[in-house]
């Protein structure tokens, strides 16, 4: 296993990088490596087999997609891109598949590769997931692929349905390896890797070693070698990221954390909730106060989760209301706040959740906030961690300590404009539905009135004979659609057989 070293000085270039993805990284803004890059690329860039360790944000997607795409663009000449995949990297969800396929897209826009009739094409990369149509993920994959990015589920699919040949790979990637052990996709990688050549390079990266991972990795992967980008005994929290715990009352939490999206420095921020229904109802309650929010929860569909999270990257709406599934795989580099609206369920979530903040070496404030049935649990956090806050200070919305601390101006409230959406206008159109709906009864009553000859009646079997005889009680009662429409059949059939019976009264 190697550790963590210090390098200065280092390049992508000096690591042994083409020129081609050296210009690439350098128009956005990236030309010197993170550690976990330092020390995965000259391993990588041999064809070794690596197990990559790091915390999330460090750079853990150009220290495994630099190597695979050098490699099946350096080896052409033995091994030509087709348009047969060449490599696949398994993801646990859609959002991170979408952010791989992005970055190694970026990485890989200057790379080409032959075509049959001695032209060139750009390297092709794509996503392959589910919540969405199989039909043009299948057409791109008939149209030729050198890199595919996608989930287990889908891309098992694909390959049993003969749609995804996995028999030409030259790499594999695993990423966020324990991510896919939580979430039970360790079973369809098992069978993905079955269908895979033993004659390729394996990479596996994880924030964590869980034992389960470990084995897998022993069993697919050739001698690899352990890089960690840190010491053991560190936590895998970032050194620049604050952390704060108060224990706060449900029914003042929405206040509290209006308040703390309003501390000075604050941009874009995530909020943690442990269920679907309570971060919808967060998102909404802020939207209410004014705050430029979004959501991303399992109740949504794919569309709509996409949506939220290209708002929250184009900086449409500064804060995302995430819960723990939903947001595995969002990477976002310049996130300054995490608040836990709920307490995480162990300190592994807790790592997850404040991970997103204090990323590639910025400063970034976690905020918990703590109910007083998760104190037992947040103190489990806390003695893991070795956070030092096993009891954390009572706090509310107008607590002077809360201002001091997250630098929040005094003047702050739990409104900062207009609402952003408006929830009243839906009802009103639902309730004037359902007014249209119970008019309709109304208007029916009309061609009823004609099957009886246009004669009026009550829609009482004693009351028919009088409104046979044009009775003008029976006819107000009719125009005005109050008689229910109950027997009228009965009374139909009798008055058209026996016409002189229909004025007797009914026994």
């Amino acid at each position: 296993m190697t550790a963590l070293k210090s390098t200065t000085g280092l390049t992508f270039a000096s690591l042994g990088v083409r020129d081609e993805i050296v210009r690439a990284l350098a128009e956005k803004g990236i030309e010197t490596p993170f550690a976990i890059q330092e020390l995965t690329l000259p391993l990588a860039l041999a064809g070794e087999d690596v197990i990559g360790q790091a915390r999330t944000g460090m750079g853990k997607t150009f220290g495994f997609g630099v190597p695979l795409l050098q490699r099946i663009t350096s080896e052409t000449a033995t091994r030509p891109l087709t348009g047969a995949p060449r490599a696949l990297i398994v993801v646990p969800t859609r959002e991170l598949c979408l952010q791989v396929t992005g970055d190694l897209a970026a990485a890989g826009k200057y790379l080409t590769a032959d075509q049959e009739d001695g032209g060139q094409r750009p390297l092709s990369v794509i996503s392959i997931y589910g919540g969405r149509a199989y039909e043009p993920q299948i057409d791109a994959l008939h149209k030729g692929v050198d890199v595919v990015v996608g989930t287990p589920g889908r891309l098992l699919d694909l390959c049993q349905q003969g749609h995804l040949q996995l028999g030409g790979l030259s790499v594999l990637v695993l990423d966020e390896a324990d991510e896919m052990l939580d979430l039970g996709f360790l079973p369809d990688i098992e069978r993905i890797l079955r269908q895979i050549p033993a004659d390729r390079q394996s990479m596996l990266f994880s924030a964590t070693m869980p034992d389960p991972i470990i084995t897998l990795a022993r069993t697919f992967m050739v001698q690899p070698t352990h890089i960690r980008a840190e010491a053991p005994h560190s936590l895998a929290v970032h050194d620049t990221t604050k952390q704060f715990v108060y224990r706060a009352h449900a029914l003042d939490k929405v206040e509290l954390v209006s308040r703390i999206l309003q501390a000075e420095g604050r941009g874009a921020t995530m909020i943690f909730t442990r269920t679907k229904r309570t971060a919808q109802k967060v998102a909404d309650d802020l939207n209410e106060r004014g705050f430029a929010v979004g959501a991303v929860h399992g109740d949504l569909g794919q569309i709509a989760r996409e949506k939220a999270l290209k708002a929250f990257r184009a900086g449409e709406v500064n804060v995302l209301v995430a819960t723990d599934v939903a947001a595995r795989g969002i990477d976002i580099d310049d996130i300054t706040h995490v608040i836990n609206y709920q307490c995480p369920e162990d300190e592994k979530m807790y790592v997850h959740r404040i991970g997103r903040t204090g990323r590639a070496g910025r400063t970034g404030i976690a905020v918990t906030l703590v109910d007083w049935d998760e104190l037992e649990r947040w103190a489990m956090i806390d003695k893991a961690l070795g956070l030092g806050s096993p009891d954390p200070s009572e706090t509310y919305s107008s607590s002077p300590h809360l201002y001091e601390e997250l630098s929040i101006p005094a003047e702050a409230t739990g409104n900062v404009g207009a609402p952003r959406k408006a929830p009243v206008k839906r009802r009103e159109a639902s309730s004037n539905s359902s007014s249209g709906a119970t008019e309709r009864p109304a208007r029916r009553s009309k061609p009823r009135k004609r099957t009886r000859g246009g004669k009026p009646v009550t829609g009482h079997p004693a009351g028919a004979a009088v409104a046979g005889d044009g009775a003008p009680e029976a006819a107000a009662t009719a125009t005005s659609g109050s008689g229910p429409a109950a027997g009228n059949g009965t009374r139909r059939r009798r008055r058209r057989r026996k016409p002189a019976e229909a004025a007797a009264p009914a026994n």
